[in-house]
């Protein structure tokens, strides 16, 4: 009777350990992280960032176009952990945003020095509907309020020394509370006081943030 209470009393315990472990393990598919280098705008070879959605969240209707689109929060930073330029994109179910390294996601730091290496990040996030006067809906991606959601995939090109161009999948990695908040936190920054600067742009496939 003794051991029959004691795992009632653990019973519980586990199966709080395993709610909060599967909770953990989907938050490794809404975080992803590449590099880039000579990015300089004296190469003539740029770096490219490419973001799909596989369509796993749903699919646009008639009734609702925005159904299934997802944001990709993109936060890019110097080689020295200072945060540059951060913004939110919209992509939609099977879309596809091709984004350059130069030209949207380091042309406009928070501090006027240029910096040709780096690192991006990507949250994979859920948006705000918004609509027109005109009736007309839009996912609104805002980098400072990310809802973690899967799963888009991210393909980063790389520019190396020898001036050959490689390309790589973003990796994976799990995303905790601290790195979320230090996202948010340092973009919100951005926004409040870079007077503009420091507000990437998402590519001509995509929308302006």
């Amino acid at each position: 009777m003794t051991f029959l209470k004691g795992m009632l009393r653990v019973a519980p315990a586990l199966a709080v350990a395993l709610l909060s472990a599967t909770s953990w393990a989907q938050q490794t598919d809404v975080f992803a992280i590449n590099y880039f280098d000579n990015a300089s705008w004296e190469s003539s070879t740029d770096g490219t960032v490419r973001i799909t959605n596989p369509g796993t969240t749903g699919a646009p209707t008639l009734a609702d176009p925005t159904a299934g689109d997802l944001c990709a929060m993109v936060y890019v930073f110097r080689p020295d952990q200072q945060l540059a330029e951060c913004c939110g994109c919209p992509v939609s179910p099977n879309g596809l945003v091709t984004l350059s390294v130069r030209s949207d996601l380091t042309n406009n730091p928070l501090t006027s020095d240029s910096f040709p290496s780096g690192v991006i990040k990507i949250v994979s996030s859920t948006g705000t509907v918004e609509t027109s006067d005109r009736g007309h809906s839009r996912l609104k991606c805002d980098a400072t309020a990310p809802v973690p959601t899967p799963s888009l995939i991210a393909w980063g090109t790389h520019v190396q020394d020898s001036g050959a161009v490689t390309e790589t999948a973003f990796e994976k990695a799990p995303l905790g509370t601290d790195e979320l908040t230090t996202l948010t936190d340092k973009c919100g920054d951005i926004r409040d006081n870079g007077s503009g600067h420091g507000v990437c742009s998402c590519g001509v496939d995509g929308e302006k943030p």
